[in-house]
C-alpha cells in the first residue's frame, strides 16, 4: 500500500463554520480523512498540507509514527500552529487509513477501551445571568452533566477591574443556582486577564466549587501560569495554544496545570498527543481534549479519549459537532458520546455539500480597550 496523493480540502458553510480537511489517498482505493486546527489560516495550512506531499507520496501510510518524525524534524524550524495543524490533520488521516484497512475502530488500534462512553460538556449561550442560567437549566434537561460558558460579557475589554469581577461572580452564582451540585461548571477565561486579576477572580469564584478554571492568562509564559496556580483553588485547565509535547512537558512539571486541554487537530494528531495524556498520567493530571471543530475532529477526540485512562471530560460544540458536512456522525446521547464502532474514525464527508462550498477567508474579532490598545480576544 502507497499513498498516492494529499487532497486539502478548506469548507465554509457559515459563520463560525469554516472546516480544514484533508483526503490521504492511496494505490489501494482507501481514502483517510483528517482535520486540522488554525481555521482562521485555513489557506496556509491546506498549502502546509499540499507539501508534505513531496515526502508522503509513494510512502507506505502504516508507517504513522515513522512519518510524523519525518514531518516534524525535517522542516528544521518545528513547532508552531501552520506545521502542526497540517501534521496533525495528516496523522489523524493516517490511522483512519489504518482502521479501514484492517476493517477495526481506531480505538482498538490504541489498545481497546478504558471507558464506554465519553462524557462531554456543552457551551452555554447568554451574557445576563438570567439567560445564562435558564440555558444551563435547558441543558441539563437535556442529559448534560457539565456545561462551560466564559464569565464575561460584550465590551468587557473597556471595563475597570472591579466590575468584571462583579459580573463573573453573578453569573456563576446563577448558574450555579440554577443546576445544582450535580452538575460541573466549567469557566474559559480565554487568556483575557493578567495574573493578578486572574487570581483575583479565582478568589472570589471559590464558593461555587468550579471543575476548571481555563486558560485564566496567556498561554505563552509557562511560570506566570504556574505563579496563578499556586495562588488559587480552583483547577487550571490549559493546553490548547501549545503545540508539542515539549511545552506540556514545561506545563507539567511546573505544576501549573490540574488538567492539560490538547487539540487533537493542532498538537500532533492521535500518535502525538497519546504521549501528552501519558505525560499527564504520570503527574495525575486529567485530559480535556480541546474539540470546537466539526465531526470529523470530535470522531479523533472520542477514540482518543475512550483509549486512554485519565481521560476527563470532552468540549463538545453541537453547531460544528453536528454540521451535516460530516456524514455517519458520532451519535450524542444525554451527555454522552458514544463509541464509534466502525472502522477507522467511523465518520464520511458529505460530497455533495463539499462540492456546493466555496471558501471564504474567516478572521476572529479584533478588540480594542478604552484607550485604543489592541486587547485579547
Amino acid at each position: 500500500m502507497r499513498i498516492t496523493e494529499l487532497e486539502p480540502i478548506l469548507v465554509s458553510l457559515g459563520e463560525w463554520r469554516n472546516y480544514i480537511f484533508v483526503k490521504v489517498h492511496t494505490d489501494e482505493d482507501i481514502v483517510g480523512i483528517g482535520e486540522a486546527g488554525f481555521s482562521g489560516r485555513a489557506e496556509t495550512v491546506a498549502k502546509a498540507i499540499k507539501e508534505h506531499e513531496r515526502y508522503l507520496k509513494g510512502k507506505d501510510p502504516r508507517d504513522i509514527e515513522r512519518h510524523f518524525q519525518n514531518m516534524y524534524r525535517n522542516t528544521f524550524f518545528r513547532g508552531g500552529p501552520v506545521l502542526m495543524a497540517s501534521i496533525s490533520a495528516i496523522d489523524i488521516a493516517l490511522w483512519d487509513i489504518l482502521g479501514k484497512l484492517y476493517d477495526t475502530p481506531v480505538y482498538r488500534l490504541l489498545g481497546g477501551k478504558c471507558r464506554d462512553r465519553v462524557r462531554v460538556y456543552v457551551h452555554l449561550r447568554g451574557e445576563t445571568p438570567e439567560e445564562l442560567a435558564e440555558d444551563a437549566s435547558d441543558k441539563v434537561k437535556e442529559g448534560f452533566t457539565a456545561v462551560r460558558f466564559a464569565p464575561f460579557v460584550k465590551g468587557f475589554e473597556k471595563m475597570r477591574h472591579s466590575r468584571i469581577i462583579e459580573i463573573a461572580v453573578s453569573q456563576v452564582k446563577a448558574v450555579r443556582e440554577a443546576v445544582g451540585e450535580d452538575v460541573d461548571i466549567c469557566l474559559d477565561v480565554h487568556g483575557r486577564l493578567s495574573p493578578y486579576q486572574a487570581i483575583a477572580m479565582a478568589r472570589e469564584l471559590e464558593p461555587y466549587r468550579i471543575f476548571f478554571y481555563e486558560d485564566p492568562i496567556l498561554p505563552e509564559n509557562i511560570d506566570a501560569m504556574a505563579q496563578v496556580a499556586r495562588h488559587i483553588n480552583l483547577p487550571i485547565a490549559t493546553g490548547e495554544r501549545l503545540y508539542t509535547i515539549y511545552e506540556f512537558r514545561e506545563l507539567i512539571n511546573r505544576e501549573a496545570v490540574h488538567m492539560v486541554r490538547p487539540d487533537l487537530c493542532l498538537a500532533g494528531g492521535i500518535s502525538q498527543c497519546r504521549k501528552i495524556a501519558a505525560l499527564a498520567e504520570a503527574s495525575y493530571v486529567g485530559v480535556v481534549p480541546h474539540c470546537p471543530l466539526s465531526g470529523v475532529a470530535i470522531a479523533a477526540s472520542v477514540h482518543f479519549a475512550a483509549s486512554i485512562h485519565n481521560f476527563t471530560l470532552q468540549e463538545y460544540v453541537p453547531f460544528r459537532a453536528e454540521d451535516p458536512i460530516v456524514k455517519t456522525r458520532v451519535k450524542l446521547v444525554r451527555g454522552y458520546l458514544e463509541i464509534p464502532e466502525r472502522p477507522g474514525l467511523g465518520v464520511e464527508l458529505d460530497e455533495s455539500l463539499l462540492s456546493k462550498s466555496s471558501f471564504r477567508p474567516f478572521d476572529l474579532p479584533t478588540l480594542e480597550r478604552e484607550d485604543g490598545s489592541v486587547a485579547d480576544w
